[in-house]
């Protein structure tokens, strides 16, 4: 089964080796029929620390690294 690969932006680059990418999706209202806006922050792996707030990534679902982080990235737009 292929991994799965998100696209978003880089929010927090804090923790040593790790980033936090921000994911939004547009999802339809049940009930209203319009598109809001969702959002989910995920923690990535970042082996050389290269992704600074704001660039836009890629990140690709990979086998646990630790307790928050299954997700490592794949590539890396500089912004």
């Amino acid at each position: 089964m292929p991994s799965r690969i998100l696209s978003g932006t880089v929010v927090s680059t804090k923790c040593d080796k790790t980033i936090v990418v921000e994911v939004s999706r547009k999802v339809m209202h049940p009930i209203y029929k319009k598109y809001i806006k969702r959002t989910k922050r995920y923690a990535a792996h970042d082996a050389e620390n290269s992704c600074n707030v704001g660039d836009i990534v890629r990140i690709k679902e990979v086998k646990p690294i630790s307790k928050r982080k299954t997700w490592m990235l794949a590539a890396a737009e500089q912004a």
